[in-house]
C-alpha cells in the first residue's frame, strides 16, 4: 500500500526556521490537493495548510499564515512546508494528507476532505 511519510520534525528553538517533507514512497502525488494538519499536546488534529495540485492556490490557517509555506516540487513527489518564527505553540505531530477532490475555502479544513494520512512527524518548539 502507498503511503505518506512525512519527515523533518525535530526540536527547534522559538523564532528559527524548520522545513518538513512529505513524500509517497517516491511516487507522485496523484490528488487533486495536499495537505499539512497538527495535532497539538491535548488537542484534536487541525488545519495547518493545503495547496491545489492543480491550480497552484494555497491556503492557510490565521495561526501560521506570514510564517508558513506550503509548496511542493516540480515532478510533484514531494511536499514542503516552511516554518518560519516558529512559536512554542506550533509544537505538535505534524500529518501530511491527500485529496482526491477538489479543495476549496469550504472543505479545505475538513479531516474528511483527505483520504490518505501520513503517520506523522513531531516537532517540539522550545524557548
Amino acid at each position: 500500500q502507498v503511503q505518506l511519510v512525512e519527515s523533518g520534525g525535530g526540536q527547534v528553538q522559538a523564532g528559527k526556521s524548520l522545513t518538513l517533507s512529505c513524500t509517497k514512497s517516491g511516487r507522485a502525488f496523484s490528488g487533486f490537493a495536499m495537505a499539512w494538519f497538527r495535532r497539538a499536546p491535548g488537542k484534536d488534529r487541525e488545519f495547518v495548510a493545503a495547496l491545489s495540485m492543480m491550480g497552484g492556490s494555497s491556503y492557510y490557517s490565521d495561526s501560521v499564515k506570514g510564517r508558513f509555506t506550503i509548496s511542493r516540487d516540480i515532478a510533484k513527489t514531494t511536499l514542503f512546508l516552511q516554518r518560519n518564527r516558529q512559536k512554542q505553540e506550533d509544537t505538535g505531530v505534524y500529518y501530511c494528507a491527500e485529496s482526491e477532490g477538489e479543495i476549496n475555502r469550504m472543505n479545505v479544513r475538513r479531516t474528511e476532505q483527505y483520504e490518505s494520512w501520513g503517520q506523522g512527524t513531531s516537532v517540539t518548539v522550545t524557548s
